[in-house]
């Protein structure tokens, strides 16, 4: 039987060969765009709120193989979900990736495949990069995210 680590890596392969999500929304009522200069990934994600919902959500763009399995999950895992709880995914995201959070699989599902990136620091902003432009785009803001910027 695979170990949990194999589980993980195979489900980052599934979405990077086949992403979930991946597609402009024409009706889109929030947008924002990425950039992770140092590994090159770029991507614009498009959200469709209504009310307090995420009711659809797409992306487009170009990357590694981590940036676009972490948006693919994204995009599934955030898609029918109130903004709030949208908010909190990317707190606990984010707290995995850096260390400083336990990956909980009973409440993030298959985003816990994510963990392992956090053993590779270079990798981490790859994988964060979808998430901070989720943020970016939930809070209205027009600037363009990158791993740049400190706050990410």
């Amino acid at each position: 039987m695979p170990d949990l680590a194999d589980l993980y890596q195979q489900v980052i392969i599934e979405h990077n060969r086949s992403p979930r999500n991946y597609r402009v929304l024409p009706d889109a009522n929030r947008t924002a765009e990425g950039d992770n200069p140092l590994c090159g990934d770029r991507l614009t994600l498009y959200l469709k709120v209504n009310g307090d919902t995420i009711e659809d959500v797409g992306f487009q763009g170009r990357g590694c193989a981590i940036s676009q399995a972490s948006a693919s999950l994204m995009t599934a895992a955030v898609q029918g979900k109130r903004v709030a709880e949208a908010q909190a995914l990317f707190d606990a995201v984010h707290a995995m990736l850096t260390g400083s959070g336990t990956p909980d699989p009973g409440r993030l599902g298959k985003l816990a495949a994510l963990a392992g990136v956090r053993q590779f620091p270079a990798r981490v902003k790859c994988a964060s990069l979808s998430w901070h432009t989720l943020r970016a785009a939930l809070e209205g803001r027009a600037a363009r995210v990158t791993t740049d910027d400190p706050r990410t």
